[in-house]
């Protein structure tokens, strides 16, 4: 049994109408979905904006990187070159070449006679006088041969007397008729013979005399011995077969020669009878003074050269035979000359030439060597102070080639230093 406050669940028929239909319920609506509001579309139009400036400006960048690289590119191609400026020469007036000190007369002594070597009197480094004796040689042989001689012409000299008296006795017995003429020529013939052989006994006996006068050795001029070669006992042959031995060196020093050789670029320069200075090691800050002689007259093909003998006074025996000396000649001065370095020459068929930037191209200038200092050369015409000439330039650098200067701090640094020097 149910309470009658318990409520049974109502059946389909309790929810008729009186009508008899169902009754409507109102259906819910639908929850409303979100929208976009305003504050988000300005975001999204903001980041819109920043994005197309980004693509913007990454365009740009690019394209300007793009015209630099061309522009440096361009440049790149353009050949660099380092260039300087020429100086006033700073060489002196005066050109110092080597040469080799000579004795004025020079001789080796011989002996004209063989034998063996009995004295000799003076060493090496001696002064020696002219005529003095020097060394004794014994020669027996020539000695005896000598008296030979001599007997053959006391023989020969008789024979002669003995002829002329026969000669003579027979022209007188011509007169009368004693004898025939022709026993008169017969006479006077043989003593024409034998005067011919006294003449020719006479001259072997000159002749073994002089020989034997070569026994002795005696100097041919005042000098100094620089070589003895023998001493005593030594064998001394002097015939044609067989080889000479020298027995001393003498050598003249009261005046040197010196012989030097100068090139052809100041061949005209040096002058006979002009003045030339001599400087050795041996003698530091002193000079001899010497005269120029005489010279070749021809240039030598192989060195391309003059040989010019200068000669020096040298009566204290200060220079020495064979001593390497600097011989300073004195040069014409020339009113404009120009220095720079060797590296900037270029050696062309068409001569001598240097490179020069003017307004960015290269033009290659003909220019004449004054002097030659070995790293820079004096130029004597061609350039001017305002040449910027370049700097080792390459072999295929041509006339109108475009280039850069890189050395452009160098360039400013002598533009101040000229400012300096005129203020």
């Amino acid at each position: 049994m149910t309470s009658a406050t318990e409520t049974t669940p109502a059946t389909q028929d309790d929810r008729l109408t009186p009508s008899g239909e169902f009754p409507v319920e109102a259906v819910p609506p639908p929850p409303e979905r979100p929208g976009i509001t305003r504050g988000t579309w300005i975001g999204m139009a903001v980041v819109a904006v920043i994005l197309a400036l980004v693509v913007f400006f990454g365009i740009m960048a690019r394209h300007g990187s793009e015209s630099t690289l061309q522009k440096d590119t361009a440049i790149a191609a353009i050949p660099s070159v380092n260039v300087i400026y020429p100086a006033p020469s700073t060489l002196s007036s005066d050109i110092a070449l080597p040469g080799n000190t000579q004795a004025f007369t020079d001789t080796p002594i011989y002996s004209r006679t063989s034998g063996y070597l009995k004295n000799w009197y003076f060493d090496i480094g001696a002064h020696v006088r002219k005529g003095q004796l020097m060394a004794v040689i014994e020669t027996p042989e020539i000695d005896q041969q000598l008296q030979v001689a001599q007997a053959d012409l006391k023989s020969a000299q008789a024979n002669l007397d003995l002829a002329n008296t026969t000669s003579a006795r027979y022209q007188n017995l011509l007169k009368t008729n004693s004898v025939s003429k022709q026993e008169t020529d017969v006479a006077m013939s043989d003593a024409a013979a034998k005067q011919a052989a006294v003449d020719a006994s006479m001259a072997g006996v000159r002749r073994l005399e002089q020989l034997q006068s070569f026994e002795k050795v005696y100097a041919p001029f005042d000098g100094i011995v620089t070589a003895r070669n023998t001493d005593i006992g030594a064998l001394i042959s002097a015939g044609q077969n067989s080889t000479p031995k020298e027995l001393f060196h003498l050598a003249a020093i009261g005046q040197i020669r010196v012989f030097v050789s100068v090139p052809e670029a100041y061949s005209a320069a040096v002058k006979i009878g002009g003045k030339a200075m001599l400087t050795l090691d041996e003698y530091p800050g002193k000079t001899f003074e010497g005269t120029i002689t005489r010279n070749a007259n021809a240039i030598d093909q192989a060195t391309r050269t003059l040989n010019v003998e200068v000669d020096i006074a040298n009566p204290k025996g200060e220079l020495i035979p064979g001593a390497y000396v600097f011989v300073h000649f004195k040069l014409p001065e020339q009113a404009v000359s120009l220095m720079i370095p060797s590296n900037t020459l270029l050696f062309r068929a068409e001569g001598l030439r240097v490179g020069v930037v003017r307004n960015g191209r290269v033009q290659l200038v003909p220019v004449k060597i004054g002097r030659d200092a070995g790293a820079n050369v004096e130029i004597s015409s061609g350039l001017t102070t305002s040449d910027a000439v370049i700097l080792n330039p390459s072999d295929s650098l041509a006339s109108g080639q475009e280039v850069q200067i890189a050395n452009h701090i160098d360039e400013s640094a002598r533009q101040m230093k000229k400012k300096e020097g005129a203020q």
